[in-house]
């Protein structure tokens, strides 16, 4: 496992460093001027000089290499530099968001992977019964749904026709503290949808690797020895099938991502959204680039995680090999 996570970690040293420079190379083929961005209506008032002293001190005159370079070179120090439209250090803008951010993720992920895998198991041990019909075509027209039409119909039902969850934000309005009770009421909602938008893959490789899983001979032999069927489903055909789901765990990340993206804005959760579409759109250099970093080295943790995990579940899996 150590050997494998270290090719990986060397593996991802470039990758980063392309990601990087492709955030600056294209943010300096952006049609968005960051200077007008940082000045605002003052500039258009403001004299050209002033203008290009202003492109002097956030350092947008320099040739593309140099910008990139002088960030990764603090970046590697631990100063990550300044946010040019927030005025506030990068490292403090994402670490006072990156944690509501992975506990949305975090929470989202789990309700697909655990409710996903119980209605894969359940659907695929009565296949073709009205219970694997009903999930399933729910899955597919799911798989078309985009998560921030499905935050809005969660909004519409549930915060306005029966009012019994908050519509977004991360604690009452009337209240200026945040609590543990406030946060977990605010987070059933975005969680849910963000999960539900995940849900359908997990489900459809659970069904079908357990399915496939029921036919096959160890299976069949632990039921001819009279195993009861929760022994037979979960201690078999759950591990069996759940295979094909675990490499399923790293592909999912980016989506999620995006998804976790969309739902914060819909719900104003005060994650990292607000911040990447400011970045995005101001040509921000610095913090588009700790951003896109934070968002490409969740996607390789992913990848590694799923490898892991088959190993773990399949010690017919070397991790060394």
């Amino acid at each position: 496992m150590a050997r494998m996570a270290g090719r990986r970690a060397l593996f991802a040293a470039p990758v980063l460093l392309v990601v990087t420079f492709g955030v600056f190379a294209v943010a300096a083929a952006s049609p968005f001027d960051p200077v007008k961005a940082y000045t605002g209506t003052a500039g258009l008032t403001a004299t050209q000089e002033n203008l290009d002293q202003i492109r002097a001190n956030l350092g947008v005159d320099q040739p593309l290499v140099t910008r990139w370079w002088n960030w990764l070179m603090s970046a590697l120090q631990g100063d990550l530099g300044n946010s040019s439209v927030l005025r506030r250090p990068v490292a403090e803008v994402v670490g006072e968001r990156i944690g509501w951010s992975a506990l949305l993720a975090v929470t989202a992920f789990a309700v697909a992977i655990l409710l996903g895998t119980a209605l894969g198991v359940l659907a695929a041990r009565r296949r073709g019964g009205w219970l694997d019909r009903c999930v399933s075509s729910a899955a597919y027209t799911l798989e078309a749904a985009p998560a921030f039409w499905l935050g809005l119909l969660a909004i519409w039902f549930f915060a306005l026709e029966v009012g019994v969850l908050p519509a977004g934000g991360l604690t009452d309005t009337a209240s200026d503290v945040v609590t543990f009770g406030q946060v977990a009421s605010h987070l059933v909602l975005p969680a849910a949808v963000l999960g539900i938008s995940q849900l359908p893959w997990f489900f459809l490789y659970v069904r079908q690797g357990v399915a496939d899983a029921l036919d096959e001979d160890p299976v069949r032999g632990a039921r001819a020895r009279g195993l009861g069927e929760p022994t037979v489903l979960l201690g078999h055909a759950l591990r069996s099938g759940m295979l094909p789901m675990l490499t399923l765990i790293g592909s999912r990340v980016p989506e999620l991502i995006t998804g976790a993206l969309l739902v914060e804005t819909v719900f104003s959760w005060p994650g990292i959204a607000a911040a990447t579409v400011q970045a995005a759109t101001s040509v921000d250099f610095p913090l588009l680039a700790a951003l896109t970093v934070l968002a490409t080295a969740a996607v390789l943790a992913g990848n590694l995680l799923s490898d892991v995990l088959y190993g773990l579940a399949d010690p017919r899996v070397g991790f060394d090999g």
